[in-house]
Protein backbone atom coordinates (compact mmCIF):
# COMPACT_ATOMS: atom_id res chain seq x y z
CA UNK A 1 0.00 0.00 0.00
CA UNK A 2 1.39 3.40 -0.88
CA UNK A 3 2.14 5.81 1.94
CA UNK A 4 -0.23 8.41 0.50
CA UNK A 5 -3.07 5.90 0.39
CA UNK A 6 -2.38 4.66 3.93
CA UNK A 7 -2.09 8.08 5.54
CA UNK A 8 -4.86 9.57 3.40
CA UNK A 9 -7.17 6.68 4.17
CA UNK A 10 -6.46 6.98 7.88
CA UNK A 11 -7.14 10.72 7.74
CA UNK A 12 -10.42 10.10 5.91
CA UNK A 13 -11.69 7.39 8.25
CA UNK A 14 -10.66 9.45 11.28
CA UNK A 15 -12.46 12.49 9.91
CA UNK A 16 -15.61 10.51 9.16
CA UNK A 17 -15.55 8.82 12.57
CA UNK A 18 -15.99 12.24 14.20
CA UNK A 19 -18.88 13.27 11.96
CA UNK A 20 -22.23 11.77 11.02
CA UNK A 21 -21.00 8.58 9.40
CA UNK A 22 -20.21 5.50 11.46
CA UNK A 23 -16.55 4.64 11.14
CA UNK A 24 -13.95 2.92 13.31
CA UNK A 25 -10.74 4.89 13.05
CA UNK A 26 -9.15 3.00 15.93
CA UNK A 27 -9.21 -0.20 13.91
CA UNK A 28 -7.57 1.57 10.95
CA UNK A 29 -4.86 3.03 13.17
CA UNK A 30 -4.20 -0.27 14.91
CA UNK A 31 -4.04 -2.11 11.59
CA UNK A 32 -1.51 0.30 10.12
CA UNK A 33 0.61 0.18 13.28
CA UNK A 34 0.50 -3.62 13.29
CA UNK A 35 1.62 -3.68 9.64
CA UNK A 36 4.87 -2.08 10.81
CA UNK A 37 5.43 -0.21 7.56
CA UNK A 38 4.55 3.30 8.72
CA UNK A 39 5.75 5.89 11.19
CA UNK A 40 3.72 5.48 14.39
CA UNK A 41 4.05 9.15 15.44
CA UNK A 42 2.92 10.24 11.96
CA UNK A 43 -0.02 7.81 12.05
CA UNK A 44 -1.10 9.21 15.42
CA UNK A 45 -0.77 12.77 14.13
CA UNK A 46 -2.76 12.06 10.97
CA UNK A 47 -5.55 10.30 12.86
CA UNK A 48 -5.66 13.06 15.49
CA UNK A 49 -5.84 15.86 12.94
CA UNK A 50 -8.51 14.08 10.90
CA UNK A 51 -10.65 13.29 13.93
CA UNK A 52 -10.28 16.78 15.38
CA UNK A 53 -11.25 18.40 12.08
CA UNK A 54 -14.26 16.09 11.90
CA UNK A 55 -15.31 17.38 15.31
CA UNK A 56 -14.99 20.93 13.97
CA UNK A 57 -17.69 20.02 11.44
CA UNK A 58 -19.95 19.07 14.36
CA UNK A 59 -19.15 22.35 16.12
CA UNK A 60 -20.07 24.26 12.95
CA UNK A 61 -23.32 22.28 12.62
CA UNK A 62 -24.06 23.17 16.23
CA UNK A 63 -23.55 26.84 15.47
CA UNK A 64 -26.25 26.51 12.80
CA UNK A 65 -28.53 24.15 14.73
CA UNK A 66 -31.51 26.48 14.66
CA UNK A 67 -31.45 26.33 10.84
CA UNK A 68 -30.45 22.68 10.44
CA UNK A 69 -31.91 20.52 13.23
CA UNK A 70 -35.05 19.53 11.32
CA UNK A 71 -33.12 18.18 8.32
CA UNK A 72 -33.14 14.40 7.77
CA UNK A 73 -29.36 14.23 7.53
CA UNK A 74 -28.75 16.10 10.80
CA UNK A 75 -26.35 13.84 12.73
CA UNK A 76 -27.79 13.91 16.24
CA UNK A 77 -31.22 13.02 17.55
CA UNK A 78 -32.92 15.61 19.77
CA UNK A 79 -32.60 13.32 22.82
CA UNK A 80 -28.86 12.94 22.28
CA UNK A 81 -28.43 16.69 21.90
CA UNK A 82 -30.46 17.33 25.05
CA UNK A 83 -28.33 14.85 27.02
CA UNK A 84 -25.08 16.32 25.69
CA UNK A 85 -26.28 19.85 26.37
CA UNK A 86 -27.07 18.81 29.95
CA UNK A 87 -23.54 17.46 30.40
CA UNK A 88 -22.16 20.59 28.85
CA UNK A 89 -24.17 22.83 31.17
CA UNK A 90 -23.12 20.77 34.18
CA UNK A 91 -19.39 20.40 33.42
CA UNK A 92 -18.78 23.25 31.00
CA UNK A 93 -16.07 23.18 28.40
CA UNK A 94 -14.18 20.49 30.32
CA UNK A 95 -16.79 17.99 29.14
CA UNK A 96 -15.09 18.28 25.74
CA UNK A 97 -12.34 16.07 27.16
CA UNK A 98 -14.91 13.29 26.65
CA UNK A 99 -15.27 14.12 22.95
CA UNK A 100 -13.43 10.86 22.15
CA UNK A 101 -16.09 8.73 23.85
CA UNK A 102 -18.55 6.66 21.82
CA UNK A 103 -22.18 7.84 21.74
CA UNK A 104 -21.62 11.01 23.80
CA UNK A 105 -18.54 12.49 22.10
CA UNK A 106 -20.12 13.63 18.84
CA UNK A 107 -23.18 15.15 20.53
CA UNK A 108 -20.85 16.97 22.95
CA UNK A 109 -18.99 18.60 20.08
CA UNK A 110 -22.30 19.58 18.54
CA UNK A 111 -23.55 20.95 21.87
CA UNK A 112 -20.38 23.04 22.13
CA UNK A 113 -21.36 24.74 18.88
CA UNK A 114 -24.98 25.19 19.97
CA UNK A 115 -23.84 26.77 23.24
CA UNK A 116 -21.33 28.99 21.42
CA UNK A 117 -18.13 27.62 22.94
CA UNK A 118 -15.30 29.78 21.56
CA UNK A 119 -13.50 27.99 18.74
CA UNK A 120 -9.99 28.15 20.25
CA UNK A 121 -10.93 26.51 23.56
CA UNK A 122 -13.10 23.98 21.70
CA UNK A 123 -10.29 23.08 19.33
CA UNK A 124 -7.61 22.74 22.02
CA UNK A 125 -9.69 20.55 24.34
CA UNK A 126 -10.97 18.32 21.54
CA UNK A 127 -7.48 17.95 20.06
CA UNK A 128 -6.14 16.89 23.46
CA UNK A 129 -8.93 14.33 23.94
CA UNK A 130 -8.71 12.88 20.45
CA UNK A 131 -4.91 12.66 20.48
CA UNK A 132 -4.91 11.01 23.93
CA UNK A 133 -7.28 8.34 22.65
CA UNK A 134 -5.02 7.57 19.68
CA UNK A 135 -1.96 7.47 21.93
CA UNK A 136 -3.70 4.83 24.05
CA UNK A 137 -4.71 2.84 20.95
CA UNK A 138 -1.12 2.99 19.68
CA UNK A 139 0.33 1.92 23.03
CA UNK A 140 -2.04 -1.04 23.26
CA UNK A 141 -1.34 -2.06 19.67
CA UNK A 142 2.43 -1.81 20.08
CA UNK A 143 2.25 -3.99 23.19
CA UNK A 144 0.30 -6.67 21.30
CA UNK A 145 2.45 -6.68 18.16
Amino acid sequence: MSDLLAYGGLFGISFLAATILPAQSEIGLAGLIAAGDYSVPLLIAVASVGNTLGAVVNWMLGRGVDKLHDRKWFPVKPEQLDKATGWYHKYGRWSLLLSWAPFIGDPLTLAAGVLREPFVSFFVLVAIAKTARYLVVAAITLNWV
